[in-house]
């Protein structure tokens, strides 16, 4: 499956790539954030709100694990960091199978519970506002999504 990789140059340019994939999704749908911290994960999730027309302030869900917002369909914000050294699962099927979005970040420590076909996009900070984000699709729809983002 082929990758494609965007830069942005500013908060608002991360934020406006994530609104027009937004615009792509379905409910169901899971995205995966990895990056370091301050690589612009929420940045990103922020921009995704924004195209399912969320009105509350979307932030980093680091000691609640999932916050929900609603918007056109519900958007789940999840941060896996805290799970590192644990294997409990939240209840992600409920989350990956149910009527909103789904955008986790840190996935590497809920693997096992990934459903196989998502997005996987890396974010790597180069400066203070720069970004390069590699969109790694798997599964047919995800790589119909990249196709259309790309136009």
């Amino acid at each position: 499956m082929k990758s494609r990789t965007y830069r942005t140059y500013t908060a608002l340019e991360t934020q406006q790539l994530a609104k027009k994939l937004a615009l792509l999704l379905r409910p169901n749908d899971v995205l995966t954030l990895t990056g370091d911290l301050g690589a612009g994960k929420t940045t990103f999730t922020k921009g995704i709100g924004i195209g399912l027309g969320v009105k509350r302030t979307i932030n980093s869900p680091t000691f609640t694990i999932v916050k929900s917002y609603h918007g056109e369909m519900p958007l789940y914000h999840i941060d896996a960091y805290r799970l590192e050294e644990t294997a409990e699962d939240i209840g992600f099927d409920d989350y990956f199978n149910g009527d909103g979005l789904s955008v986790v970040e840190w996935p590497q420590y809920v693997e096992d519970y990934l459903p196989e076909e998502r997005l996987d996009i890396t974010i790597k900070s180069e400066g203070d506002n720069e970004r390069v984000l590699v969109f790694e699709p798997k599964g047919a729809f995800f790589e119909y999504v990249c196709e259309e983002l790309a136009r």
